[in-house]
């Protein structure tokens, strides 16, 4: 199994550096190719992976290419490598946003075994939620490697094309949204007396903290939050104070709005 990887952004050198720590695949199997050369030879060095001088030496020697190019720029290295996609029939993984399986398969010249997947920032830190779904060409064992990279830098999850739109907006702009609501944390910390690296350390670690504990528990969130909130204490006081101005509605209406605008794109 040869992995190649077109385009080496921010994005694919986490999930490349996913891969190696994880041991999914040694360096010998992972081959890397980017129009900036400079790049490539830069992760080369440092990984050991083998960095492809063009597009057609990637795609001939690799039998899965995972496309890690700007959504705008993929019909053109699409359609440009179409032939050798075709001749060499590898499993094409795309990570382009808004980008169908029917939109890929209409830029190449012959059926080809197709995965979307769609990750996080949070790939970085080895610990991305990422949904996966592939066309009618992908084999069982094309999705069991989809799901074991998806793995190899955090969660996976399996989902129909149609609710990419959702999860992409749960799993990809929220953590923005985390982190708004941390910095703001902070703030409120440091308008009462805390240095600021202290407060995001102990804002960060709280949010850290919680989801773990809930993704741990098997309680509902509502009865997490009662189980923090003593009667007459101080947290129920600040909950109802969220809820007051709107928290809950906030987080929705701004979920609601990247929908709505991942729908106009």
């Amino acid at each position: 199994m040869m992995l190649g990887f077109y385009g080496t952004g921010n994005m694919a050198t986490a999930i490349l550096r996913g891969v190696l720590s994880s041991g999914l695949l040694c360096a010998e199997k992972l081959m890397i190719y980017d129009i900036d050369t400079s790049k490539t030879a830069a992760l080369s060095n440092e990984t050991g992976v083998q960095a492809a001088m063009s597009p057609q030496a990637l795609i001939s020697a690799c039998d899965t290419v995972l496309l890690a190019v700007k959504p705008q720029i993929l019909p053109g290295v699409l359609n440009e490598n179409a032939p050798v996609f075709s001749q060499k029939n590898p499993l094409i993984i795309s990570i382009a946003a808004g980008k169908t399986l029917d939109f890929l398969q209409s830029q190449l010249t012959s059926p080809a075994r197709l995965v979307r997947v769609m990750p996080n920032l949070n790939a970085t830190v080895g610990a991305a939620v990422s949904a996966f779904c592939g066309n009618e060409y992908a084999t069982t064992a094309d999705l069991a490697f989809t799901e074991k990279l998806c793995k190899s830098f955090g969660t996976a999850l399996a989902l129909p094309e149609s609710q990419f739109s959702i999860f992409g907006v749960l799993g990809g702009c929220a953590p923005a949204f985390v982190f708004l609501f941390i910095d703001a944390l902070a703030a409120a910390g440091v308008k009462n007396g805390l240095p600021k690296a202290t407060a995001l350390s102990v804002s960060a670690q709280s949010v850290l903290g919680s989801a773990k504990l809930l993704l741990e528990s098997s309680e509902h969130p509502r009865e997490l939050i009662d189980r923090v909130c003593s009667p007459g204490g101080t947290t129920i006081e600040g909950v109802l104070s969220l809820t007051h101005d709107g928290f809950e509605a906030a987080v929705q209406n701004a979920v609601q709005a990247a929908l709505e605008k991942d729908r106009r794109l």
